[in-house]
């Protein structure tokens, strides 16, 4: 696993050891971002499963000014500060370690991006967003992205947040939303 593009360009990152966590692939990391276009002229991005850390690290190295990394895992935790520290990003993150309902209570900033790719077993992506929606954390033309299996298929709206895009790599199915306009 390695960043894609950017300032850390081609740098390699840690992985865990063990399979609980499933970090998103070099060339559907690289898909979800170009899809996202010109979104990285600074902003912030938040990451709410970061596993390793890797979607928000990628987002600073293409030029977001800020990321949130968020994982309930201590062991991905440590994985997350070992791969910030050796990027030298730790004043373009902040890790956090806890559950991502609570975390959300405790954010201040709005988020430009936000990356929902949860272990597939455990996926509250629904709930989530409506979370997100409820806290007001997502600006107004931000993008909620979410990586699931497949054969799972997304509501067209959650809460006020409408499906604009959705694309499959193999097993995994990509999906963009955005709020709707008034």
């Amino acid at each position: 696993m390695r960043i894609v593009a950017g300032k850390y360009g081609s740098r390699s990152l840690k992985s865990p050891k063990n399979d609980a966590t499933r970090p998103t692939q070099d060339k559907i990391k690289g898909a979800i971002f170009s899809s996202l276009g010109n979104m990285f002229d600074g902003g912030n991005f938040l990451d709410c499963y970061s596993g390793t850390g890797n979607m928000g690290l990628e987002a600073v190295s293409r030029g977001m000014d800020h990321a949130t990394l968020v994982d309930n895992n201590k062991g991905a935790i440590s994985v997350i500060k070992e791969n910030v520290k050796s990027l030298k990003a730790e004043k373009e993150t902040k890790i956090i370690c806890g559950n991502i309902f609570s975390v959300l209570e405790r954010l201040t900033l709005k988020y430009d991006v936000v990356y929902i790719d949860p272990p597939y077993a455990k996926q509250e992506n629904e709930k989530l967003i409506q979370k997100l929606e409820d806290l007001d954390i997502v600006k107004l033309d931000g993008v909620i992205v979410v990586e699931s299996l497949q054969e799972e298929v997304w509501p067209e709206k959650i809460a006020s947040f409408i499906k604009y895009k959705e694309k499959t790599y193999g097993i995994t199915r990509i999906s963009y939303y955005q709020k709707e306009e008034n």
